[in-house]
């Protein structure tokens, strides 16, 4: 499980990274979005993912990698957001939101040791595409609960959906690397 951590560490350093520069290129303008347009995002770095693995074509050229990161910070975004609600004029202090980011990031990556100790590590076994295909369900499931205005039964809320697929994202960037290091 040391292995993993290490891993998931990096990559969530590579994804912190990327939501650092943007941050610093664009401001905080993701603010103004709300959850079911964060979704929605996600819903289409999903799909694209999954169409690339169906038809094994790649026309725009970005790569499946750079999806998975897209689908981390959006995650980060909306479990920001779920916290502060959007923000109608857009802006947060970049450093503000770094702080917040590296607070969701750790929250992801302590609900998945608890997971992956019980799980016992379940995923490393499991095709890229399936934890594509558990991405695009939660998200299914996540536009039914906010279509609900939130209100669940019995399952679990918005933010347990995002963290999720925030660690399935990692999960699937973590086997692609390993897939590459052995070719």
């Amino acid at each position: 499980m040391q292995q993993t951590a290490d891993q998931y560490k990096q990559v969530i350093e590579k994804c912190r990274s990327i939501f650092e520069k943007k941050a610093r290129d664009y401001g905080t303008s993701w603010r103004i979005l709300r959850i079911s347009s964060l979704t929605d995002q996600i819903f289409i770095k999903a799909n694209r993912i999954r169409t690339i693995q169906e038809t094994g074509q790649n026309k725009v050229g970005e790569s499946i990698d750079g999806e998975f990161m897209a689908i981390v910070n959006y995650c980060i975004m909306g479990l920001i957001q779920l916290d502060l609600g959007h923000d109608g004029d857009g802006e947060m202090d970049v450093t503000g939101a770094i702080v917040k980011y590296d607070e969701k990031a750790n929250q992801a990556f302590e609900l998945m040791l608890k997971k992956n100790h019980d799980y016992g590590e379940a995923w490393r076994d499991m095709r890229i595409s399936s934890l594509t295909d558990l991405i695009m369900m939660k998200i299914l499931r996540t536009k039914q609960i906010e279509d609900n205005k939130g209100k669940t039964l019995i399952s679990e809320g918005v933010d347990a959906n995002y963290l999720d697929m925030l660690n399935y994202a990692v999960f699937a960037l973590i086997l692609i690397d390993e897939n590459k290091s052995v070719t």
